[in-house]
This record gives C-alpha cells, structure tokens and sequence, in this order.
C-alpha cells in the first residue's frame, strides 16, 4: 500500500509541474486553455472554471493540456481566432512546449536547493583503506590521515579530491594532512591507472590509491550557495541521463537497466520508508529524467513539437499538418513498444517464476 500511494503521489507530482509548464506558457501567452488534465482516459471528476476543465483521470501515466485550436483544424468563432495555439507565432509556440520539460528542472532545482539549504552528510576527508603499492602509500601517508589540502587548495569534504587529481595529468601533488595533533605536509605522484567509471567501460585515470574512511558531518550551504549547487546538480544529473541513453544506444549499457512504472513504484516505496529526504531526492532525479526525455525529437513528446518548429523557424514554412499526424500516430507506436519493453522488464524482475516462463516466448 506504501508503494503504491507513494508511486501515485510522485507520479502525480511529477505530471501536475509538467503540465503547469504549458498552461501557464500558454496563460502568459495569451493562448486558450480548453482542459488540464492529470493521467489519462476516462475522467474521475472534473470542474470547468471559465473555458477551462479541469479533470483527474483514471490512468495516472501521464497527463495533457488541451489548448484552443492546437491543430490547426478545428472550427473557431472569429473572436477566438487570435487565441488559437495554431495562429501564434512559431517562437511562441516553442517556448509553450518547452515550458513542461523547463518547469521539470525548475521542480528538480528547487527541491536540491532545499535539500542542500536543509543539510545532507557528506565525506569528510578522512583517508581508510590504502591500495598496496600506492603512490599515497609510498609517500608515507597514513590510514586516518585527514587531508586539509592539495596544492595549497582547502579540502573540506572528500569528493573536492578526485579533481584535483585529475587535473594534475600526473605532477606532483603536495597532500598537507592533519596526523593527531599536528600538520605534515608529502608530497604524491599520482599513476595512470585502470579503473571502472559509472558504465562500467574501463578508463585511464590519475589516483593516489587512498578511499574514504567513512567518517560523515552534515554539510548545510548558504543561500547563494545552495542554488549554485541546485543548478549544477541538476545540470550533471541531465547530462549523465543523455549520456546514458547515448550509451544505451551504442551497447555499452544493457536496455535491461531501464526501469518502468512498477521499478518506479518500486524504489519510491523504498524511498518512503528511508524518510522524506531521500524520497524528495528521488522526485527531483525522476523529474529531471522526464524533463530531458521530453526533449527528445520524437513526435507526441515536447521535443518533437520543437524539432519541427525550430525547423520551420529555419525554413520559414509551416510544415503540413498531415506530415505532423503521421509522425505522431508513428511516434506513439514507438512510444507505446518501449512502454511495453520496460513493463516486460520490470515484471522479469519481480522474479515470478511462471510469469518469468511466458516471458521466455517474447526474447
């Protein structure tokens, strides 16, 4: 029961910041707005307010908003004529779209700056295990060494040092430690070594041979500093979601990482009963995940309608609305056959031995 109210609320969340993203672009934009809805299919209850409806629906998979003359076909009074979708300017058009993913980045940053401003525990840089044979090592650095800087740089927490170790290309590193009572400075060689990065691919990379001891302290950043670190965290978690489709596309990453509703479900419910921090976090990875899905070229996401305004932006001609039906009816299958890919995943891992029997047939 936790797992599902938590993956309802999350989902719905999510759904609701990302549909206020267009039909506040389209308010602002003087644009109408027909309905808002959250989920599809058959509605739950609704209430119309003006012109707009506003619906909860039985399938919480996703959610619309319906924009006065979005398609360019439908009959309109002349006085409704101006406040079409279809009669705006292309540029206007786009920053509507753009709105929903943008609206997911803005949720992902708030949520972070909250987070960081509230205090989350981090490494201090205290040295643990040493590798045999280590450049650390043979500098004479010891375990429960804690590092106070490199190349007269402040350390304060333990993830400041592996860039400051790759930034070296192999030089010297003066590490200045603390050893009980008193300050001892060495002086490191880092080695190219072999080592695994977050895809498993194997890469050169610079290390001393020392990891974390495991000591924490709660880390709470200053306003300013706290949305500094909002902005690049989401901006990293962004470019680590493309980097991985990249990946996923090349064969480096299995397909079969890919999570659907039921491993979503799955790791909120985890997240719920680890406490509303983390949960919260997981809502801001999530959102930014579906923020940059939907920016994506595939027609029936935001990145399609984009891809073809920015090329008519470019071509300066309206691309026919019969092109537009077609690559949505083809982007749906497609949208549709990785749904059912990722469902056919999620309940492979439920393990169910019969269920896991018929699955055999589909590989």
């Amino acid at each position: 029961m936790v797992t599902l109210i938590s993956f309802i609320v999350l989902l719905g969340i999510l759904i609701f910041v990302h549909e206020l993203g267009h039909f506040l672009a389209a308010r602002i934009g003087g644009v109408g707005v027909l309905k808002f809805s959250l989920g599809f299919g058959p509605k739950i209850v609704g209430k119309k307010i003006g012109e707009t409806e506003y619906v909860l629906s039985w399938i919480p998979l996703g959610g619309y908003v319906k924009l006065l003359g979005e398609s360019g076909t439908e009959e309109l009074l002349p006085e409704d004529k101006e406040r079409s979708f279809f009669k705006q300017p292309t540029w206007k058009r786009l920053l509507i779209v753009l709105a929903g993913p943008v609206f997911n980045f803005l949720l992902a940053i708030v949520i972070f700056f909250i987070v960081f401003m509230y205090g989350l525990p981090n490494l201090i840089p205290v040295i643990g295990q040493m590798s045999p044979g280590s450049s650390a090592l043979e500098a004479g650095l010891v375990t429960g060494d804690k590092i106070l800087a490199l190349n007269d740089e402040k350390i304060t927490y333990w993830e400041e040092i592996k860039p400051i170790i790759t930034k070296s290309k192999g030089i010297d590193i003066k590490v200045v430690v603390q050893r009980g009572n008193e300050e001892k400075i060495f002086t490191v060689k880092p080695k190219l070594s072999k080592a695994k990065n977050i895809f498993g691919e194997e890469e050169s990379t610079y290390l001393i041979g020392v990891s974390p001891a495991g000591n924490v302290v709660i880390e709470r950043k200053n306003p300013l500093m706290a949305i500094v670190s909002s902005v690049g965290k989401t901006w990293e978690i962004s470019k680590l979601t493309v980097i991985s489709v990249v990946k996923m596309i090349e064969g480096v990453i299995s397909p079969r990482t890919l999570g659907g509703p039921i491993f979503i479900a799955q790791v909120a419910g985890a997240q719920v009963k680890e406490g509303l921090v983390p949960f919260i976090l997981f809502m801001a990875i999530l959102s930014i995940n579906l923020g940059v899905i939907n920016l994506f070229p595939i027609p029936v996401l935001d990145g399609g309608h984009i891809f073809f305004y920015l090329i008519e932006m470019v071509t300066r001609r309206e691309i026919p609305i019969k092109i537009k039906e077609i690559s949505q009816q083809i982007g749906f299958v497609i949208l549709l056959m990785l749904m059912i890919f990722v469902i056919m995943i999620d309940i492979e891992r439920l393990n169910i031995k019969p269920i896991n029997d018929v699955l055999k047939f589909f590989k």
